[in-house]
């Protein structure tokens, strides 16, 4: 149950081992806790971490702060039909539509995950039985398949009787209280294949003390993918690959951390996928601008962060971009000290998990040039 939390040369910093950490299987949340607002939230502001429950964040906010929020919903994309016409079972996560990266539900033709993939090849046909049928129309690596859909229903009435969402493979639960808590209470735009964790922690009344303190809300949406929560199989961080994901931040959103920085107040960001939604809006154009965009920012050792000064996320997998992210963000060395603790005091891990605190390692450089 080790976890190495000795200091790291920049070399291996850059080696994914650098991220690896044992875990024992019954700290992997298989339930969320019984309130949303009563997991476990881990601080980590100084050197070593505080106990606190996650009703308490409002009281670790400033007044002034800006809290950014991820407002994508998790959609219903996990699918199960029959080959037509042996009636063997299969399985569709469908992604993104085929020639398009952002959720429409008019799209016909989808970009899926196929099980059993070996049975699918282009021609075959799934059934859904009175909801319609599909066809595969092309294939690629990995089990992924381009699918023609013809529905006897609209999309969205589709996915509600053939769908459920997405839950990750290590969670074991299919209760219908799991599926309706991988959902945010402020969820609204359609488009994920996974949830933006660290958010899932948050209730209205949550929110209204956060207001109360005089914390400003925003919200930008990034469409989730598969590609965030990837393992990483490469020796080394430079040879690991991000699968690019799809954002928009509103006019109101970036005119918030516009002004924020130039009085100086906090940006907090709710989850990783914020992170990757700010830092990479402000790598690509220099500051944060309103638009839809899309990332594949691999957040690692070196990565100079403009915007995010305080994150809000839960605890990650071992050898994951996630995982690598926080510990770019508070210190490798803080961070695993933390996960060490956290396993200790048997904190709850991943989707359903507990929560983390995290301020940034080091103060932000003023940037003259972007006025950051």
């Amino acid at each position: 149950m080790n976890i190495s939390d000795s200091p790291a040369t920049p070399d291996a910093l850059e080696r994914a081992d650098a991220y690896r950490f044992e875990l024992p299987d019954d700290l992997i949340a298989q339930a969320p806790a019984a309130r949303r607002d009563e997991s476990r939230l881990l601080v980590l502001e100084g050197e070593r971490g505080e106990d606190r429950i996650f009703r308490d964040l409002p009281e670790l906010l400033q007044p002034g702060d800006l809290l950014v929020l991820n407002d994508t919903r998790v959609i219903a994309a996990r699918v199960h039909g029959t080959r037509d016409p042996s009636g063997g079972a299969v399985e569709l996560l469908l992604l993104h539509p085929a020639d398009a990266s952002r959720y429409d539900a008019n799209a016909t033709v989808w970009n899926a995950l196929a099980k059993p993939a070996r049975r699918l090849a282009p021609g075959a046909r799934i059934a859904f039985g009175e909801l319609g049928s599909a066809e595969v129309v092309r294939a690629y690596d990995d089990g992924l398949r381009d699918v023609r859909f013809d529905l006897h229903v609209p999309f969205e009435t589709f996915l509600g009787r053939a769908g459920t969402l997405p839950l990750p493979p290590y969670i074991h639960n299919d209760s219908a209280d799991a599926q309706e808590r991988y959902q945010t209470v402020f969820a609204r735009v359609p488009g994920s294949v996974a949830a933006p964790t660290a958010s899932l922690h948050f209730t209205e009344e949550v929110l209204a003390r956060i207001r109360e303190r005089g914390v400003e809300i925003a919200y930008v949406t990034l469409d989730v993918g598969l590609g965030t929560f990837r393992p990483m199989t490469a020796e080394r961080l430079d040879e690991h690959r991000m699968h690019a994901e799809t954002y928009d931040v509103p006019e109101a959103t970036a005119a918030a951390i516009e002004t924020a920085r130039a009085q100086g107040r906090r940006v907090i960001a709710a989850g990783t996928t914020v992170v990757r939604t700010l830092e990479g809006c402000a790598q690509a154009h220099g500051r944060v601008v309103a638009g839809e965009g899309s990332t594949d920012l691999f957040i690692r050792p070196g990565f100079a962060f403009r915007i995010v000064d305080a994150m809000i996320t839960n605890f990650h997998l071992p050898q994951s971009t996630l995982l690598v992210l926080v510990c770019t963000f508070a210190g490798r060395e803080r961070v695993l000290h933390a996960y060490r603790d956290a396993v200790a005091r048997r904190y709850r891990f991943f989707s359903f998990g507990d929560a983390m605190f995290v301020t940034r390692e080091r103060a932000r450089l003023h940037d003259a040039a972007t006025g950051y």
